[in-house]
């Protein structure tokens, strides 16, 4: 993987590989920043306190971590695994894995076309248009050639990363559910719950789950816009239950 820069930012997610473990934390290395070198303390390992360091990580292991020190004089870095959340911790691995596909696809095109151009020349190529490799294949998909216009690439190059990209690269789909219970007290009773439920949405589903329980799941291509449409219906469904004698409660479940 390239690095990306000289130096993480606070707060930014990384991947980071346990080089050395000591009793007081671990020496780690960021492969996204050129092996930089950086150091896990051992508080921030767990949100618990820790007896031994090495029932939690093992040398060799690579975790997402987040940055959470920076001194750029020192160029030193401290991160920290137990300021991850799980949702971060998806999104991260799920980035990394995206990268590493994207990398692969366009070691195929260079070879089918025969280019001699070669991968790191490529990668810089289409990270100053469109900023990362899986983007390019993702618009190359949708748009055809016509999306890689900006690329100073041979037209056979082109031509063969539309084909490579229409073939792998497939619209993402996630999902988000979470459980709403419902209980009618009004005279419309098991009606007024159905009516509450009663939403037409092609990427939406509700099921029931044995009263007075109902799960609601929400597709979208990504997380942020199936948490904003989940977010949605759930406040459609409270709004209606305020309105007509409902209690209501709403619990995510965890992805």
């Amino acid at each position: 993987m390239i690095a990306i820069a000289e130096i993480p930012d606070r707060n930014e997610l990384v991947m980071a590989t346990i080089r050395k473990i000591m009793p007081y934390g671990a020496f780690c290395i960021l492969p996204e920043y050129d092996n930089l070198e950086a150091f896990l303390h051992v508080s921030e390992v767990a949100p618990r306190w820790i007896k031994n360091i090495h029932e939690f990580i093992s040398e060799g292991q690579t975790h997402v971590m987040k940055i959470h020190r920076v001194d750029p004089e020192r160029n030193q870095v401290d991160v920290s695994i137990k300021r991850v959340s799980d949702e971060e911790r998806r999104r991260k691995t799920e980035q990394v894995r995206t990268e590493k596909r994207a990398k692969k696809l366009l070691e195929l095109s260079l070879k089918t076309a025969k280019s001699s151009m070669t991968v790191e020349e490529a990668e810089n190529a289409i990270e100053e248009h469109f900023g990362d490799a899986y983007s390019c294949f993702k618009e190359a998909m949708e748009d055809g050639e016509s999306a890689l216009k900006p690329l100073d690439f041979p037209k056979a190059l082109k031509t063969v990363m539309v084909e490579i990209a229409k073939k792998n690269i497939k619209k993402p789909i996630v999902t988000v559910s979470g459980v709403i219970t419902l209980v009618a007290y009004g005279e419309g009773g098991v009606s007024d719950v159905k009516k509450a439920l009663d939403i037409s949405d092609k990427d939406l589903s509700i099921l029931y789950l044995g009263a007075p329980s109902y799960k609601i799941s929400i597709k979208a291509e990504d997380y942020k816009s199936a948490e904003k449409k989940l977010a949605k219906f759930v406040e459609q469904i409270k709004d209606f239950a305020q309105k007509n004698n409902c209690e209501f409660g709403f619990e995510r479940e965890k992805s």
